[in-house]
């Protein structure tokens, strides 16, 4: 079930917003997204929290410093996904420039897994040697492999943003705004931008120890493209600190002041820079680079990102474009074997999804779970196969039923249940074995049933009301297009009654209508959607500037349609 609801707000503030010299719907659209001032809207850089409020973030500093100055040799051990491969190409750059010797390692998903193992310690100190490892994105639940790496003498500064479990590892720095006692107001920063956010601590302590001034320091600002990209692809909430980092690459970007890799993987993906928004980021951008995590080694994503050769960086945007396209072929197939396993699937009965295959791909069952809990609207998890008789699972939740804390109350019913589990509230990923999938799929639906009421598990269309018909203009999308949305800041949806005048099916999968209100027609499209409607209906859309043969005309991409 699916329906069309109207966001509420609270007039007063919007009037606020506006005197304080808004227009009038981004007013309104901001306050239904509980904006209370208007410098919660500012995007300039100094309106970030100041990086000496994020816990241990000055020790992190000064760890830092002083194996620069003793030359020690620093590694980065970084996740597999856009986030950790952008986290450790800041990382990469950002240490270099303040001065240090520093090399990366990013684990084989499919023969080493997730984080800092450590089996994952022994390759690097074997490869690389290093005095001190740095975790980017990951290491905040490496209690193992922190341990083996204090063993062998290597000293570990975890950055991270994950969800901690009930014991920190015993690393010399923890830096993550999620861990305890920090209260760095934003619980929101990526992987990347906990980074970034280290390196701006490290640039402040290097300038008191006298190694450059305000002056000629190194810019840091360069960086903004690759943490906007991580941050965005990520999905974390954009809440007002995540906004400005992520409208400061954009607006590098725009203005064509970006990484080589970066410049690529627009290319190749047939987007322009010059209008980057965080949609590019999410749905061209982001996805090609995952690409390689998932179905190869995000080494090569992370070669894109660090090198500052165009050529290269363009031979391996392309080869990351083939790996990607490889990605949807494998992730078609798997889908369709999925939607066989639930052919008797009742909706009504269940209140979680859990599929395993034998022949399913373990770098991308993540985005199978990702669009079975679209399909569905059901918490999803999906299954691989891995070693020894285990299955790896990757899940993604819906509103209001937190992952990472469903797997936590499971495994503590059954301690023996789940091998091993991390993640957040809307993803998470786990392993179990193979014989236990049945018992684990019970006790997952079980946890599903006590916490989600029959009402959560409809789908609820959020918009934006009624848009004035002086709106439906290309000046008024570049207004929206100029501002930063996307998770926890929704792109703004609008709903309204219109008199159906015609329809027809565009190549076989899409409805195209011609919409009229008040004797004015609109241009609509429902992408892979082919129902028929009455002549009232109630429709919810977003405001589209479509370019044919040189004009540009407003569209509207619609949601949602029920009957008016």
């Amino acid at each position: 079930m699916t329906r069309i609801s109207t966001r509420p707000y609270a007039f007063r503030q919007a009037e606020l917003l506006k005197q304080s010299g808004l227009h009038p719907v981004l007013a309104r659209l901001f306050a239904a997204r509980g904006i209370v001032s208007a410098d919660e809207l500012l995007t300039d850089l100094p309106a970030l929290i100041p990086p000496n409020r994020l816990l241990n973030n000055e020790k992190a500093a000064n760890f830092l410093a002083d194996a620069i100055a003793a030359k020690k040799k620093l590694v980065i051990v970084a996740d597999y996904d856009c986030d950790g491969a952008t986290a450790c190409a800041v990382g990469l750059r950002g240490l270099r420039m303040l001065g240090a010797e520093v090399d990366y390692i990013v684990p084989n998903r499919f023969e080493y897994g997730y984080g800092l193992t450590p089996e994952i310690v022994d390759l690097t100190a074997r490869e690389k040697s290093p005095d001190i490892i740095v975790t980017v994105d990951n290491g905040i639940a490496s209690i193992d492999g922190v341990a083996a790496a204090n063993a062998r003498g290597i000293q570990v500064l975890v950055t991270d943003h994950h969800l901690p479990a009930d014991t920190l590892p015993q690393a010399s720095v923890i830096v993550n705004p999620n861990q305890p006692f920090c209260d760095f107001s934003s619980k929101n920063l990526a992987g990347v931008g906990v980074m970034f956010y280290v390196l701006l601590a490290l640039r402040a302590e290097l300038r008191k120890r006298g190694a450059f001034d305000q002056q000629n320091q190194p810019k840091l600002d360069t960086l903004l493209d690759l943490v906007a990209l991580g941050t965005v692809a990520d999905v974390v909430k954009l809440d007002p600190n995540n906004r400005i980092l992520v409208a400061q690459g954009l607006k590098r970007m725009r203005a064509g002041r970006m990484h080589a890799g970066i410049a690529a993987l627009f290319r190749v993906a047939g987007r322009e820079p010059r209008l980057a928004s965080p949609f590019d980021l999410g749905f061209a951008v982001g996805p090609r680079l995952n690409a390689a995590g998932r179905l190869a080694d995000m080494s090569l994503g992370i070669e894109c990102l660090t090198t500052d050769d165009e050529g290269r960086a363009w031979q391996i945007a392309q080869e990351l474009n083939s790996i990607n396209a490889d990605r949807k072929d494998i992730e078609r197939e798997m889908q369709d074997v999925a939607l066989l396993h639930l052919d008797d699937f009742q909706a009504q009965d269940t209140h979680t999804i859990t599929v395993f295959d034998e022949s399913w791909h373990q770098g991308v069952i993540g985005i199978v779970a990702s669009r079975l809990k679209d399909k569905f609207f059901r918490p999803t998890i999906t299954f691989a196969p891995g070693d020894d008789g285990l299955i790896k699972g990757s899940g993604r939740s819906i509103p209001g039923f937190h992952l990472r804390d469903a797997l936590d109350l499971v495994s503590k019913h059954a301690p023996s249940l789940i091998q091993k589990f991390g993640g957040h509230a809307m993803a998470a990923g786990l392993t179990i074995r193979a014989d236990d999938f049945a018992s684990f799929q019970s006790a997952f639906e079980a946890v599903g049933k006590s916490w989600l009421r029959q009402e959560q598990l409809e789908r609820i269309i959020e918009t934006d009301g009624v848009l004035e018909e002086a709106y439906y203009t290309t000046d008024f999308i570049e207004l929206l297009d100029s501002q930063v949305w996307g998770q926890g800041f929704a792109p703004p949806i609008f709903c309204d009654e219109f008199k159906l005048v015609s329809q027809r099916i565009l190549k076989e999968r899409h409805l195209k209508m011609v919409l009229e209100k008040n004797g004015i027609r609109y241009d609509a499209i429902w992408f892979g959607h082919t129902e028929s409607f009455g002549e009232r209906i109630r429709v919810a859309f977003r405001l589209d500037a479509n370019e044919y043969n040189g004009v540009t005309r407003v569209q509207l991409l619609v949601e949602h349609v029920e009957q008016a």
